[in-house]
């Protein structure tokens, strides 16, 4: 039985993979958070993979504080630059594939078609220059590298827009709601099932992937989805991305072109708005 190390199991898409382990038994699995491995270690990451069997690498720790990772550069690259880094010439050691998670951020958020994976990379923030980086690392340092680019991740678990929404939803009588950035929310189960799938072929296909749902929408049109989904009264107003001034620039656009991935690995992709339905079984 081949196992799996996961790191990160504490965020979204740790625990969507760990939810959905009963369903992919022919996997074992290794799930980590910082106090079982320090990525920011290699001389821990180095023991630790001496002293455990590893078919397989998820990573799915990041330092995702969009706005903090301006004024904290430095732990920002650590964890998005430094620890990938260490993992990536760990698993090329062992000939390891990695699956190694990153973000539409990359980007500039200037386009108005969906993102393919060779589009110019071009970041607006600290936070994708760090995960470009990673990306770069990961895929420089071992060749059997599948990174997977993704954005508007949601799910039952951590901290994201869907679950801040119900409880504003409880909280306030009307809420404002940007209506000017466009993208496709992603469910972190589907993209959980996504890397399980992949990492169940016969024969993997290694480089730069884009994942999310299908289809397309405004943070604002997200929200009224929500608020439909949760029978919800409340009033939400649209506003521009000026009305709200935050320390680091979001991209504008961030669909990403999955043509790649579905091809490639013979995937279907659930449509944001089905899958939104699904997980509110969860969260309502």
């Amino acid at each position: 039985m081949k196992r799996i190390l996961v790191t990160g199991a504490n965020g979204q898409l740790g625990k969507s993979i760990a939810e959905l382990a009963k369903e992919y038994q022919h996997f074992d699995y290794l799930f980590t958070t910082r106090n079982e491995l320090d990525i920011t270690n290699e001389q821990a990451v180095d023991t630790f993979f001496k002293q455990n069997t590893i078919d397989f690498v998820v990573n799915c720790a990041a330092y995702t504080a969009v706005d903090q990772a301006e004024d904290e550069q430095e732990n920002a690259q650590l964890v998005n630059e430094i620890a990938t880094k260490f993992l990536a010439k760990a698993c090329n050691e062992k000939d390891i594939p990695f699956i190694h998670i990153s973000t539409d951020y990359v980007f500039d958020g200037t386009a108005s078609e969906p993102r393919i994976e060779t589009d110019q990379t071009n970041p607006i923030g600290v936070y994708g220059q760090t995960k470009l980086e990673g990306e770069k690392l990961a895929l420089k340092l071992n060749p059997k590298t599948i990174v997977i680019r993704t954005a508007w991740v949601y799910s039952r678990f951590g901290n994201n827009f869907v679950k801040t929404m119900l409880r504003l939803f409880k909280e306030k009588e009307s809420i404002s709601v940007v209506s000017d950035q466009i993208g496709s929310p992603t469910n972190a189960i589907d993209l959980a099932k996504v890397i399980l799938d992949i990492l169940s072929k016969e024969n993997l296909t290694y480089g730069i992937f884009h994942y999310s749902n299908e289809g397309e929408c405004s943070w604002f049109e997200f929200a009224q989805k929500i608020k439909e989904y949760s029978h919800s009264s409340i009033q939400i107003n649209p506003v521009p991305t000026s009305a709200y001034p935050i320390k680091a620039k979001r991209p504008a656009y961030s669909l990403l072109d999955k043509t790649k991935i579905k091809t490639t690995f013979n995937l279907e992709v659930p449509h944001w708005e089905v899958s939104l339905k699904n997980e509110m079984k969860q969260l309502v």
